[in-house]
């Protein structure tokens, strides 16, 4: 992606254009394992290939599906990632070591991916592909804590929205070249072989390369934040608390929040629900092409390619937006036109009212993960962002649940997939309810709360 979509007045910040370029590459390589690994490719290999049709069905307690498995163990990740992401934070930062941390989470989240290439097309490696997938996850969510404890070291309280919302767009534009060079190169066509490449498809190999692909691609785009992003300072030895102390700051600090600042908190809860909306519509809007619009499962690549571009234009407008009319404004925007994509797109039928009104609906995602992550960097005191962001993986984590939930139930209730959509757009709607009385962040907070950068010399 170029850097045009960051003009010279959106990078004067504490580090330089190079600074932000080399952090939205960050997320330019998380696509390998968000879009690649949990979205389009592995997941669907782990439950379509390798949990298809068992051999030995009795080895396992009952008929439980792979999807269900999936699903269990992706929710058991989320466990460790709610119980354990505030505390890694605020360790990084008091530690001060974020840089480190974001290091060794994702060359961990690399290692896991790597070793989904040993996952074969045979039923019994499932356990090994769920064990995999789950501290992918959890690793992950940790690197993730500690980028966007970054946020703020690469821009300024003037720019901090454009910059966030190239960092999207980084990420989305990643997945889509990824995404087209691992389907050309190793998907595409049919019969013994696959891509332009002429992999192999016995035991699943032209699947299990892409692992490796995934795996060598976020590695390689990790690099340049962790060079060119100086470390944090963080507190001395005698300051630095254990892990179970930590676990009580963390309480006391939650109290003293709720009691100073509670609508810090408040956002907390209401990006929460939205937050868990926003993951439904990706998690279930290429189930729902399929079955409901018609959409040939050949082209559901495609419109995914598609709808990464609609958000990460989305993300680079919301974001210059966020810095002339503040965060809120964005996010609540960007809610209602998902609700009224989403009201419409229930009613119609067909591929070119999902292909429209999908893309339409996508295009406001964007925004509002951008914009979302830029609250909550301006409402955070500086020293706490590792902390703070922790926080968001746990409060997102702790309602992961709602939307799949409410998915299920309205279409068993109703015996119709369409009728899945009224859960995700009702997760939504709370949303937008809940942020409606959150008092947004005034400018003369955000400036008092600039952190200090350190150079390294």
């Amino acid at each position: 992606m170029s850097t045009a979509a960051l003009d010279r007045s959106s990078v004067e910040t504490p580090g330089g254009r190079g600074q932000v370029v080399a952090w939205g590459l960050w997320d330019w390589g998380s696509a390998a394992y968000n879009a690649v690994i949990l979205t389009f490719v592995f997941s669907v290999y782990l439950t379509d290939s390798v949990g298809a049709d068992p051999v030995n069905p009795d080895q396992f307690p009952g008929s439980v599906s792979a999807n269900s498995w999936l699903a269990w163990s992706i929710a058991i990740a989320g466990l460790f990632i709610a119980l354990l992401a505030p505390v890694t934070g605020q360790r990084a930062d008091a530690g001060g070591h974020r840089k480190l941390a974001l290091g060794v989470w994702t060359g961990l989240v690399v290692v896991a991916t790597a070793g989904l290439f040993f996952v074969r097309d045979e039923y019994s490696y499932l356990w090994l592909g769920l064990v995999l997938l789950s501290l992918g996850s959890i690793f992950f969510e940790f690197a993730s804590v500690s980028y966007n404890a970054m946020l703020r070291q690469v821009s300024t309280p003037d720019n901090i929205g454009r910059v966030s919302g190239f960092g999207w767009a980084m990420g989305y534009f990643g997945g889509i070249v990824l995404l087209l060079l691992v389907y050309v190169g190793f998907v595409s066509g049919d019969g013994e072989t696959r891509g332009a490449l002429g992999i192999s498809t016995d035991g699943g190999l032209n699947i299990r390369v892409i692992a490796l692909v995934a795996a060598l691609w976020f590695a390689l785009f990790a690099i340049p934040v962790l060079l060119k992003v100086p470390e944090t300072p963080g507190l001395s030895k005698e300051k630095r608390l254990g892990f179970f102390a930590s676990y009580r700051k963390l309480f006391a600090d939650l109290k003293e929040l709720y009691r100073t600042d509670r609508h810090t908190v408040y956002f907390l809860g209401a990006s929460a629900l939205f937050r868990d909306g926003l993951a439904a519509i990706f998690t279930f809007g290429a189930v729902l092409a399929v079955t409901v619009y018609g959409i040939n499962e050949a082209d559901v690549l495609i419109f995914g390619v598609a709808a990464n571009v609609a958000s990460a234009l989305g993300a680079i407008l919301g974001g210059r937006l966020d810095d002339r009319i503040g965060p809120k404004a964005v996010i609540m925007g960007s809610l209602v036109g998902m609700l009224v994509s989403g009201g419409i797109l229930a009613f119609l039928s067909g591929p070119t009212a999902f292909w429209i009104f999908g893309l339409a609906l996508t295009l406001f995602v964007g925004p509002a993960q951008s914009s979302s992550r830029t609250y909550l960097a301006r409402l955070t005191p500086p020293g706490k962002e590792g902390q703070m962001f922790g926080l968001y993986a746990t409060t997102g984590r702790a309602v992961s649940f709602l939307a799949p939930s409410l998915v299920g139930f309205f279409t068993f209730a109703f015996d119709s997939d369409r009728a899945g959509i009224v859960g995700i757009l009702i997760v939504l709607a709370a949303g937008t309810i809940a942020l409606w009385g959150v008092r947004p962040p005034t400018p003369d907070r955000d400036a008092a709360h600039v952190a200090p950068v350190t150079r390294e010399p």
